[in-house]
């Protein structure tokens, strides 16, 4: 358990099991309950901070709550303890309202991207479509370098779990999707890639159907993050079930002062 700033007890009676996926996700929680290692969990009346170090690629603050609550605890507790390289994230609506009333946060840049998660399993999950052994791993390493060299997650990098994957005629594996990253409450899909020459078969649809099952079965929940101007994995997520809203972050601007 960890202490808030009033010295009450913060942990996972505070984040099971109807806090926001986001907030979940980024404090990584054991079995045991408690949170992940190096993960930080802050309270101020109706807001929750959950610092979580290397999260996705990432040092992350995951942000849920009442604009006002939200607004003192971020500037006056979590950026005056953590490094400068810890980003703010959670709605669009409440990110923009901490750029705004914090001095040297600004927003992140970029197009956006949404969260998307469900707690129900697809009503079809696909045949055909199962867990890599080594040897998919490997094949899917090669994957990952010739049609998604930028993902954070591919299979060897910290966080990732497991991979499943479809193949095609001749064993050519097609399209893939990881379980990474995930935490008790809220399993996590990331790195979904197809082959170029396969897109358009529906086979992304099906790894992340596949995953998806599997994280709600396990963790009662599956999310994962993506960026707004890409309509066709929005597309596809949904079509596996998941439901998204806009989420923004934020960042230190360079030669900022720290928070007094």
């Amino acid at each position: 358990m960890l202490p808030d700033h009033a010295g009450r007890p913060v942990g996972a009676p505070h984040l099971l099991p109807d806090n926001p996926g986001h907030l979940l996700w980024a404090a990584q929680l054991r079995p045991d309950g408690r949170p992940g290692p190096g993960v930080r969990v802050f309270r101020r009346g109706s807001a929750t901070a959950v610092v979580s170090p290397g999260l996705s690629g990432r040092d992350r603050i995951a942000v849920g709550g009442e604009v006002d609550d939200a607004l003192v605890l971020v500037r006056d507790e979590v950026l005056a303890e953590v490094g400068p390289g810890y980003r703010p994230f959670g709605d669009a609506e409440l990110i923009g309202a901490l750029v705004r009333g914090i001095p040297g946060l600004v927003g992140a840049g970029g197009p956006g991207f949404l969260w998307m998660e469900t707690a129900e399993s697809p009503s079809v999950v696909p045949e055909g479509v199962g867990w890599l052994d080594a040897e998919g791993e490997r094949e899917a390493v090669a994957l990952f370098e010739d049609s998604f060299p930028g993902s954070y997650a591919r299979p060897g990098r910290p966080g990732a779990r497991r991979w499943a994957g479809a193949y095609g005629r001749g064993g050519v594996l097609l399209a893939v999707a990881g379980d990474a990253w995930s935490g008790g409450g809220c399993g996590f899909m990331a790195g979904v890639v197809t082959r170029p020459e396969a897109r358009g078969r529906g086979l992304g649809v099906a790894v992340s159907r596949f995953v998806v099952d599997a994280l709600v079965r396990e963790y009662g929940r599956a999310a994962l993050m993506v960026d707004a101007d890409n309509p066709a994995a929005i597309a596809a997520y949904r079509r596996a079930g998941m439901r998204g809203r806009e989420f923004a972050a934020a960042a230190r601007a360079r030669g900022s002062a720290e928070p007094s």
